[in-house]
């Protein structure tokens, strides 16, 4: 397995991968997210990886940057979305592709990634609910209990939660 930066031409791949893995209730929806990430422009980038095994793409992850008014120092991103093809899920996949994301932030200086999804999974690499405290989601959350993040360097603490705001493609309270 080989992990690369995606570039748009994985586009429809990547698309097709999570449109399969999340299925019908989530699948267009989840796979649109991930080819919009890949076609928008962003500043700092957005860091769109691809797993690779004997030539297909068989997972994609996505750091969106996330940003809070008023605040030009912070630096963080968020996670969403991750997909690995069903045959090869249970695999560690996954798991490299969170890693060496969040080993490619560390070096451009993001200090917190968010995620929102399952505590069980995600705090497998340390994500906790703890260390979201002091950060509120761009929309209302259905699972609150998933809003989770991880620091990677200390940023400066504030008194206040501070609301985050995110990329244009994420920018869909429908996808919260």
């Amino acid at each position: 397995m080989h992990i690369r930066i995606a570039t748009r031409h994985d586009a429809e791949h990547v698309r097709s991968l999570l449109e399969s893995t999340f299925g019908e209730d989530e699948g267009d929806a989840v796979g649109k997210l991930a080819a919009d990430l890949m076609a928008e422009d962003t500043v700092p980038e957005i860091l769109s990886l691809v797993a690779e095994s004997d030539g297909a793409i068989v997972g994609y992850i996505a750091f969106s940057p996330v940003f809070i008014e008023g605040n030009d120092e912070f630096r963080g991103s968020i996670l969403a979305p991750l997909g690995v093809t069903t045959a090869r899920q249970k695999g560690g996949i996954g798991r490299a592709l969170i890693e060496d994301g969040l080993s490619r932030l560390s070096k451009m200086d993001v200090s917190v990634v968010f995620v929102y999804g399952d505590p069980g999974y995600y705090g497998r690499f340390g994500f906790s609910a703890d260390a979201a405290d002091g950060y509120t989601a761009p929309y209302p959350l259905q699972y609150p209990f998933g809003w989770q993040a991880l620091v990677l360097s200390a940023p400066d603490p504030s008194d206040s939660p501070e609301a985050i705001t995110c990329v244009e493609s994420l920018s869909d309270p429908g996808l919260w």
